[in-house]
């Protein structure tokens, strides 16, 4: 299978790159599965229902949402009727929709996607996302239940996003790391056969300070004072994600490389 996977889309100059490049992108690739995270697609902080139907609608197969999942209040309820739309495996027990989940693509195959928080340096204390995702890994084994598997893990610290690719190895296709907007160079096949790239990137502008306009952030660098509210950078977006290719029989991966489409970035394709 060839499986997409697009970083944090940023505003709307990120959403704009996404609905004008995904489609292109899906028939030009040949992609099979595609996820996108959303978490701050909406002003920066956050997915709205109608923003999450033009991600969809662009070629999205499911949308990822983050530690803002809930910052948009109309995706309190519409989670419940979208199930392309996941949210953080690990947050509270109460919150409305799922973390994990089963998909079905056009050819019949069926794709794990789940996504979980981190721990190290986020604000608030989440469960432990090593031991949710084990329960779901071991109810979807590769080559059995399912075809492929992609876990996502949305944190800050680049050490927790290795440990997760290596505690998934083997029994995932890609691991790969999102929420600090910037892309590593380390996207690699672990020794199992899993997929990796501590973070994928985000798809926004890149001419600011992750995804944002630069004022306000240097402001608060300086003098340590918030002024005004984030707002984020609406110069041409720069897609970035990751892009795997994997043996239907095993579900492992084939081939990873990292993607980067479109503004400032120097361009990277499969």
């Amino acid at each position: 299978m060839r499986l997409l996977f697009l970083g944090d889309v940023v505003g709307r100059t990120g959403r704009a790159g996404i609905t004008q490049r995904l489609p292109g992108l899906r028939a030009d690739w040949g992609l099979d599965f595609v996820v996108v995270n959303g978490e701050n697609a909406t002003s920066g902080a956050g997915l709205s229902a109608a923003h999450a139907i033009a991600l969809l609608e662009a070629g999205a197969d499911c949308v990822t949402l983050g530690d803002h999942a809930f910052d948009q209040k109309d995706m309190l309820s519409f989670i419940e009727t979208e199930s392309r739309i996941l949210r953080p495996l690990n947050y509270a027990k109460t919150a409305p929709g799922k973390g994990a989940r089963v998909f079905e693509t056009r050819n019949g195959r069926k794709v794990l996607v789940a996504q979980v928080l981190g721990q190290v340096f986020m604000k608030r204390p989440f469960a432990d996302p090593f031991s949710a995702i084990e329960t779901v890994l071991k109810t979807h084994p590769l080559g059995g239940a399912v075809q492929a598997s992609i876990v996502e893990i949305h944190c800050e610290a680049t050490s927790e996003k290795m440990g997760m690719g290596h505690w998934c190895d083997g029994r995932a296709s890609l691991v790969v790391g999102a929420h600090t907007h910037i892309p590593t160079a380390d996207a690699q096949i672990l020794p199992g056969g899993t997929a990796f790239q501590a973070d994928a990137g985000m798809c926004g502008d890149y001419n600011s300070v992750i995804g944002m306009e630069k004022l306000e952030p240097m402001r608060r660098f300086v003098t340590g004072m918030q002024k005004e509210r984030f707002t984020p950078a609406n110069g041409e977006a720069t897609l970035c994600g990751t892009y795997v290719e994997t043996d239907d029989r095993t579900g492992k991966a084939t081939k990873v490389r990292m993607i980067r489409i479109g503004g400032r970035l120097d361009e990277a394709r499969p």
